[in-house]
């Protein structure tokens, strides 16, 4: 005979299924096999692509890459230097410094890294009741003894984790307080701000995917 008792076990069965299968697959993990065995000590950062309409995004971001790194525990060659050494060689463009080989920014530099990084999202955008700051960019370093990628990631940050946001009040205040947040905006450049929380995220050590402890790092060879 059934035992009717056990129906109140499939509410809670079913939402168990749901749950599973919204989860999806687990997120793939960085393999770090090939950072690990090159080791690289010192890292020269590229200037980032501009994918985006700002013409502020490669600077804005190049400015905040060094100090994640260095305080990840790797000796940055300072981004003025690299820019002038492209200069005298006539690469002003991040399109076509990225495109000089890695062997021959080995033979330039003597580092044992370089950073390319791209930025698809920069800038503030206006939103019916609200407005926010969003910066987005990836990045691979590559060993240039040989151009092997050593790790990719990704970083994504919004002006709202900066603290400064809270709307509110009816839809005429919201309405006011977002154009007012527009101009603040453009007149601080808090994507600058922006720029440097997303760098941290993408760059720094110690966080799941992120970049491993450099030798300069008393962390080095823990993770």
């Amino acid at each position: 005979m059934f035992d009717f008792s056990r129906l109140k076990w499939l509410p809670a069965l079913a939402v168990a299924a749901l749950l599973a299968a919204c989860a999806g697959p687990a997120k793939q993990q960085v393999d770090y096999t090939a950072l690990r065995a090159a080791r690289p000590h010192t890292i020269v950062v590229l200037p980032p692509l501009n994918e985006t309409s700002d013409v502020n995004a490669t600077n804005g971001m190049l400015s905040q890459m060094t100090m994640p790194l260095a305080e990840a525990g790797y000796y940055v060659l300072p981004v003025a230097e690299v820019a002038e050494t492209f200069k005298q060689n006539g690469l002003t463009t991040a399109a076509d410094i990225q495109d000089v080989s890695p062997a021959k920014l080995r033979k330039i530099f003597g580092a044992d890294a370089a950073l390319y990084t791209k930025v698809t999202q920069y800038g503030s955008v206006y939103q019916v009741v609200d407005a926010n700051t969003f910066v987005t960019a990836s990045a691979k370093l590559v060993g240039l003894a040989n151009g092997d990628v050593l790790w990719e990631g990704k970083g994504s940050a919004s002006g709202k984790e900066l603290g400064n946001y809270g709307v509110n009040g009816g839809l005429i205040t919201s309405l006011v307080q977002a154009a007012v947040k527009q101009v603040a905006h453009t007149l601080s450049d808090e994507s600058w701000a922006v720029a440097g929380l997303t760098s941290r995220k993408l760059l720094s050590a110690g966080q799941p995917n992120g970049l491993l402890y450099g030798p300069r790092s008393p962390k080095f060879g823990t993770d």
